[in-house]
C-alpha cells in the first residue's frame, strides 16, 4: 500500500476512527506507522485514552503483531517554526516572532500557509530516514479535513508554488506535491450508506481526480448487521397479518392467534419489519452509486457507539481481514 494514507469523509461518518483503526491495522507485523492530526480536535487522543498529543510524536499504541503506532498533532504555528529554523536559521528569533504574535498573525492571514505547514509536515514524516537509510515509518496516516475541504488541502501546496516563483517556499511545496501526487499517496473517503454522505463521496472523489491526486479507497462505515434476507423481506411484504398471528400463537407467544396477545403483537412487528425492509432497500441503492464510483470498497461493521481501544482494535482486524495490511 502506498506510505501516506490520507483519510476523509464527512463529518459525522467516523473518519477519525477509521483512520486510527487502520493505522492499526498497518502497523501489524512489526511495522512502525504515524498516524497524523491536522485539526486540532485531539480526536486521536480521545480514541486512545491518551492526554492530549503534544507537537512531538509519541507513542500510543502497540499492534496485535507487535508493530507500533505513533501519533502526532500538527500544530501550524510550531511548523512554521520549524520551517523557519530549517530553511532561515532564526532560532530563537522565531520564538521572539510567536511570543509577538507574528506566527499566529502569518498562518491566519497568509491564504493557503497553514495548509502548507500542516500537509509538509507530515509528508516530511513520510521521507524522513533513520542512520541507516531506511524509511523511519512505513506508513503515515493522515486524519485529514472533511470532504468537503479535502481537495483543496492538499492541492493548496500548487497555489503557493504559483505564488512564490523561486526561494524555499516554492522549492517547499514543489516537494509536498510530489509525494501528493505520486503512488506513495492514497487518499481514502469514509461514507455511510446514507444518500448525503454518499453523494458528498461521490462528489469529493471528482474533484480530487480533476485535480489529479491519487484516491485509494471508499470506506463505508457503520454498517448494520442484516436481520433478513431476500425471501424473508419478501415474506414481511406478503404475508397476512392473520397468518403473521398463527405463527406467534402456535409459537407458544400471545396465546389464541384471535383476540389474544399474539394479535396485539402483529401490528408493530410488521410496522419494524417495513421499517427495515425500506433501510435495506435505501442501502442497497447507496451500494449501488458507490459501485460506479470504479473504487474498491470496504464495509466496516457497526460497533458500541461510545468507541473505546478494543473496537479499534475491533476494526482494524476487519481491516486486516479485507487485505489492508
Amino acid at each position: 500500500m502506498s506510505r501516506l494514507q490520507v483519510v476523509s469523509g464527512k463529518g459525522g461518518t467516523g473518519k477519525t476512527t477509521v483512520a486510527a483503526a487502520l493505522a492499526l491495522a498497518l502497523a501489524d507485523e512489526g511495522k512502525r506507522t504515524l498516524l497524523v492530526e491536522v485539526e486540532g480536535r485531539q480526536g486521536i487522543a480521545q480514541l486512545f485514552g491518551t492526554e492530549a498529543l503534544p507537537y512531538e510524536e509519541r507513542k500510543i499504541a502497540t499492534a496485535p503483531g507487535g508493530g507500533e503506532v505513533y501519533a502526532l498533532a500538527i500544530d501550524a504555528e510550531q511548523a512554521l517554526l520549524d520551517y523557519l529554523q530549517m530553511f532561515y536559521k532564526l532560532g530563537g528569533a522565531g520564538r521572539a516572532l510567536r511570543k509577538l504574535g507574528a506566527i499566529d498573525f502569518a498562518t491566519t492571514i497568509a491564504p493557503g500557509l497553514r495548509d502548507v505547514l500542516l500537509t509538509g509536515k507530515a509528508c516530511e514524516a513520510v521521507r524522513r530516514k533513520d542512520k541507516k537509510g531506511e524509511f523511519l515509518y512505513d506508513h503515515v496516516v493522515m486524519d485529514a479535513p472533511p470532504t468537503g475541504r479535502i481537495t483543496r488541502f492538499l492541492n493548496v501546496n500548487d497555489e503557493m508554488a504559483g505564488l512564490a516563483k523561486i526561494g524555499p517556499i516554492h522549492n517547499q511545496a514543489q516537494a509536498v506535491m510530489r509525494v501528493l501526487k505520486s503512488p506513495e499517496t492514497a487518499v481514502h473517503l469514509v461514507t455511510l450508506l446514507e444518500e448525503m454522505p454518499v453523494q458528498e463521496t461521490a462528489d469529493g472523489i471528482a474533484e480530487l481526480r480533476a485535480a489529479g491526486l491519487p484516491v485509494g479507497r471508499v470506506f463505508v462505515n457503520m454498517v448494520r448487521p442484516q436481520v433478513l434476507d431476500a425471501t424473508e423481506l419478501d415474506l414481511a411484504r406478503t404475508v397476512p397479518p392473520t397468518a403473521v398471528a398463527r405463527a406467534l400463537s402456535s409459537a407458544g407467544l400471545g396465546g389464541a392467534p384471535r383476540g389474544g396477545h399474539a394479535e396485539r403483537l402483529v401490528g408493530p412487528l410488521l410496522a419494524q419489519a417495513a421499517e427495515y425492509a425500506e433501510r435495506h432497500t435505501l442501502e442497497q441503492e447507496q451500494r449501488a452509486v458507490l459501485g460506479d464510483l470504479d473504487l474498491p470498497v470496504d464495509e466496516l461493521p457497526l460497533l458500541a457507539e461510545d468507541m473505546d481501544l478494543t473496537g479499534l482494535y475491533e476494526l482494524a482486524l476487519e481491516l486486516r481481514k479485507q487485505g489492508l495490511s
